[in-house]
């Protein structure tokens, strides 16, 4: 029985769980790694550190057979380019506006002939040149594409964004969405739904996977009913930062 890859179960819509890595360490990495989700994103958009912390992460992951997917600053050739030699699995790219910076991050994740991605055999991705030609053969189909929709502009080009052959994942930037929508931070207004729903259908009917972030656990059923499958609850800074709140507020009841 052959296995699926990552990027087939993405494709095949999958319910794939996920979290945010923002704070930039290679223990929270592992720990995170070996709690059970299948993906995990690591975060240089947002996140603290770029290249010198993302290699300690990637590293730590790397033994647990978790997906390792990272969110660049922008949609950038070199930043991608960079990104997949250190090892990535797959990119997210923020703030995409219009199908034609969609292609241009699909091109980017390529080789030549369906892409502009230049190649290296001495890589980390290529263990070093070991596995070059195995890296080189497979990259081009196994690579995950996620393309964020926090904007208007993409929400009035998702369909034509989602058509596209090479994106795999809409993935929704809620609190960006709603920014750009003029609605800050309102999560329950119609016009918020009506950009998720448009986002949802556009997925279904390009037979891609729709994404993403929420923060509640208890959000997690109704939103894998609405139809979204690739799903990052939370993050580390999240968890640490609630963790850590909740451990010196027990000791207001014993204060004097």
């Amino acid at each position: 029985m052959t296995t699926k890859t990552f990027r087939h179960r993405v494709l095949d819509q999958e319910i794939l769980s996920g979290t945010f890595l923002g704070i930039g360490s290679s223990v929270t990495a592992e720990i995170a790694a070996l709690s059970g989700f299948d993906w995990l994103l690591i975060d240089t958009e947002h996140g603290i550190g770029e290249h010198e912390l993302l290699v300690p992460q990637l590293q730590a992951i790397a033994h647990t057979g978790v997906e390792p997917i990272v969110r660049i600053a922008f949609n950038d050739l070199v930043r991608i380019k960079r990104v997949l030699d250190l090892g990535a699995r797959g990119i997210m790219v923020p703030w995409v506006k219009n199908a034609e910076e969609a292609r241009e991050a699909v091109s980017a994740l390529r080789y030549p002939p369906a892409g502009i991605r230049g190649a290296a055999r001495i890589t980390r991705a290529t263990g070093y040149g070991n596995q070059f030609g195995d890296y080189f053969e497979s990259a081009n189909s196994e690579l995950v594409t996620v393309i964020q929709i926090e904007c208007r502009e993409a929400i009035e080009a998702v369909e034509e964004i989602a058509a596209i052959d090479g994106v795999d994942v809409l993935f929704i930037g809620p609190l960006d969405l709603s920014i750009s929508l003029g609605i800050p931070q309102q999560f329950d207004h119609p016009d918020f739904h009506e950009a998720v729903d448009r986002v949802l259908a556009a997925s279904r009917n390009a037979g891609k996977s729709a994404g993403i972030l929420i923060m509640d656990p208890n959000q997690l059923s109704k939103t894998a009913d609405d139809g979204f499958r690739f799903i990052a609850l939370g993050s580390d800074a999240g968890v640490l930062s609630n963790g850590l709140r909740a451990l010196a507020s027990a000791f207001d009841d014993v204060r004097i």
